[in-house]
């Protein structure tokens, strides 16, 4: 059988990374969730203290950092490591949030992760999700899916995956930091979030993230038979 590829993207709070994760246990694909590769990025530079300005600096960070992940559990869940030390709580505290974007706004920076995540996706059947999959990373993908969600919903997403963190932040305060990064994702010059032009747009809204994986399943069952 040959190997498949779909992509997911979606603004951050849509439910990608969930959403990835079961749908890749099931179809027994690898999960690459490029967003964390850029959260690992930005992890390590916060933790050796380097200026977000010194562009050269994390771009040498970048090129050496070495990241991989797990295949999904029974419960579709995905260790992420960096440099051989597990960090997937890690990557997903308030600090990081509020910084990653300037770190993927980083022309070189996404130059290197697009060819790590080429490079993992070259041996297996793959969920890949992120921003720019569908158009960039991934534009031979077989299925291109676009997850979206209001603000709110996001934000509410965003707010409990923080308190089971320890992090208590305002509903208002996540909302807010969303919205922004939202502008960030969307405007910068170098692969913007956007939605392939041949992507199929699913809404997580009042949905659980087992009944969108069966709504992708169904469109990637449609796309084998038309295929």
């Amino acid at each position: 059988m040959s190997k498949k590829m779909i992509a997911i993207d979606g603004p951050s709070g849509a439910g990608k990374s969930t959403t990835a994760k079961i749908l890749a246990r099931r179809l027994n694909y690898k999960y690459i969730d490029t967003g964390a590769m850029y959260r690992a990025v930005t992890l390590q530079a916060l933790q050796k203290n380097i200026d977000f300005s010194a562009k050269k600096e994390i771009v040498n960070l970048a090129n050496k950092l070495d990241i991989d992940f797990s295949f999904p559990d029974a419960e579709g869940k995905v260790k992420v490591y960096l440099e051989g030390k597990e960090v997937s709580d890690e990557l997903r505290t308030a600090e990081v949030d509020k910084n990653v974007s300037e770190i993927a706004s980083i022309p070189k920076v996404r130059e290197i992760m697009l060819i790590k995540q080429r490079e993992l996706a070259k041996t297996d059947s793959v969920v890949m999700d992120g921003r720019d999959i569908g158009s960039r990373v991934l534009p031979e993908a077989d299925l291109k899916i676009y997850l979206t969600a209001n603000l709110t919903t996001r934000a509410e997403r965003r707010k409990e995956e923080l308190h089971n963190r320890g992090e208590k932040l305002d509903l208002e305060k996540v909302k807010c930091d969303l919205n922004e990064r939202d502008k960030k994702d969307q405007n910068r010059d170098h692969s913007p979030l956007t939605k392939a032009e041949d992507a199929i747009e699913v809404t997580t809204d009042n949905k659980t993230p087992q009944e969108v994986v069966e709504e992708i399943c169904r469109l990637l069952e449609e796309e084998e038979e038309d295929g």
